[in-house]
């Protein structure tokens, strides 16, 4: 039996290190156990169990703020609240950083109990990739899930596989987790454009709710990658959300232009040296198409930039007559 409950005796996962974590201020005595699964049969036992409304929040772990509002999200709408962690190979090239990633599972458990997490499914690759799976697509054997039209541009460009293997592990949880309601956060804003076309084009019974982005008091957005960031590094990384924030301001001030609008935004990121560009775009909220103006519908204004090795990526919402806003729709 793989199943375990954080805030019991029966926690018996060898590979989490729970030293310190009953007397944690998290773990409460009267705090409702976090269930924690391991294998796709177990949590199948429970969901057939669960009545009302599930609400999903997939991550790969090393949880931050933006990851936890989503939870609370889930848990002020949802009777019942299940995350994942698991850290797809699917989305990583062979020359990325898989072996890097953080695994801080024990912290991401206190993390999602802290706010009233039901249950968390933690599979390893075996369990989610029944066929094996390596990190090259070109030799890669079983099922995957593309998303035409939504997963070459943007992010897209730059890392071409990453929206296939994104597309097939969501795919491959939704099945599993049975979700009523699955939560995504907007800084990923092509994944949840992509997650919601899919969603609309398979007809999976579902919600699919986008958050706001989550963000620093200094406007640096929230990942979890920032924590490979050296303070220089973290300083010099703050170019992408200025270079954001000076082309909202042109937007603001009634011009819609896409030359206009990438020119401030690349503009302000070359004046920090310490970082790269990989892109800036102007895109259609829905279908993603570049835009050469920002029109009724509004845009996504998005880009990334590397700063050493570390890439950071982050978008404004460009809506005529409103600031920062969510602008997706199924």
């Amino acid at each position: 039996m793989l199943v375990s409950w954080i805030g019991s005796p029966l926690f018996d996962n060898p590979n989490v290190n729970l030293e310190g974590f009953f007397s944690s201020p998290l773990c409460g005595a009267a705090a409702k156990p976090l269930q924690v699964v391991h294998t796709v049969k177990e949590y199948r036992e429970i969901r057939n169990s669960l009545k009302g409304t599930v609400g999903f929040v997939p991550t790969m772990g090393n949880l931050h703020k933006g990851h936890l509002h989503l939870v609370k999200m889930a848990r002020e709408r949802c009777d019942t609240v299940v995350s994942s962690i698991f850290v797809n190979p699917a989305q990583f090239a062979p020359h990325e950083d898989i072996d890097k990633y953080p695994r801080t599972l024990e912290t991401d458990l206190a993390m999602l109990k802290s706010e009233g997490c039901d249950y968390v499914f933690v599979p390893n690759a075996r369990e989610m990739y029944p066929s094996g799976i390596v990190l090259d697509v070109k030799e890669q054997v079983g099922t995957f899930v593309e998303v035409k039209g939504r997963s070459e541009q943007m992010e897209g460009w730059v890392r071409p596989h990453f929206f296939r293997g994104v597309a097939t592990v969501v795919l491959k949880l939704f099945n599993i987790a049975a979700p009523t309601h699955a939560f995504f956060g907007q800084k990923d804003a092509q994944q949840c454009v992509v997650v919601q076309a899919m969603s609309r084009d398979l007809f999976l019974p579902l919600e699919v709710v986008i958050g706001p982005t989550m963000r620093e008091k200094d406007g640096l957005a929230m990942s979890s990658r920032n924590g490979y960031l050296s303070p220089t590094d973290r300083e010099a990384g703050l170019a992408i959300f200025k270079a954001l924030s000076a082309a909202e301001v042109r937007f603001s001030a009634g011009h819609y232009g896409r030359k206009e609008l990438l020119e401030v935004a690349t503009q302000a990121v070359a004046s920090e040296p310490r970082v790269k560009l990989e892109y800036f775009s102007l895109a259609h909220p829905l279908t993603l198409a570049e835009l050469d103006e920002v029109g009724d519908d509004g845009a996504i204004l998005s880009g990334a930039i590397k700063t050493s090795s570390t890439r950071l990526i982050d978008n404004f919402i460009l809506r005529k007559g409103q600031k920062n806003d969510l602008l997706f729709v199924k």
